[in-house]
């Protein structure tokens, strides 16, 4: 892993146990970087999590892609940091993309209510594009989308396409690329 000092010096020096974090530059994203993430961000591992971003963006990455396939947990405190870095990046003309999140991962930013402050993509290309492209969504997606649960009618924003759980009822409402509501 001492391919991250080479990408920005000194990144390796702090290490911890539980959350692994992997640099790659982002080819064709100005600014950009890859970030991947395995293992789990809590309260006991955010301030190293924080300090470690940190050292990133002060490093001039501004468009960060944060790859969350290997991130099996992240807390509420986990989720607050990733708002910290949207709030020092998106000043700077940044952004974040959190990139094939783990539907476990993602229920918590979703019952949290960030889900809808946040860049979920499910490829690298679709993250490529969405700094490309100035930072929107493609046209033809009709995500964001407000449903309502079909058994509790409670009102839900769904970012992506996928299988949820409701806030509200707790049930399983899968979502196709259309924005169609079963449960699933």
């Amino acid at each position: 892993m001492g391919n991250n000092d080479a990408i920005i010096p000194g990144f390796d020096t702090d290490k911890d146990d539980s959350l692994t974090i992997v640099l790659r530059k982002a080819e064709g994203i100005p600014r950009g970087i890859f970030v991947y993430l395995s293992g789990y961000i809590d309260t006991y591992n955010s301030s190293f999590f924080q300090k470690q971003i940190t050292k990133i963006i002060d490093s001039g990455y501004i468009n960060l892609v944060f790859n969350c396939s290997s991130l099996n947990y992240v807390s509420s405190t986990g989720i607050g940091s990733f708002t910290v870095f949207l709030k020092i990046v998106k000043p700077k003309g940044g952004d974040i993309v959190l990139l094939e999140i783990q539907p476990k991962v993602y229920e918590v930013f979703q019952l949290l209510g960030f889900s809808q402050f946040f860049n979920i993509k499910n490829t690298a290309d679709e993250a490529i594009s969405f700094f490309t492209s100035g930072g929107s969504a493609t046209e033809s997606s009709v995500f964001p989308l407000i449903i309502s649960c079909p058994v509790c009618n409670k009102k839900l924003r769904a970012t992506k396409s996928g299988r949820f759980r409701c806030s509200g009822c707790r049930s399983i409402l899968a979502i196709n690329d259309n924005g169609e509501v079963t449960l699933g």
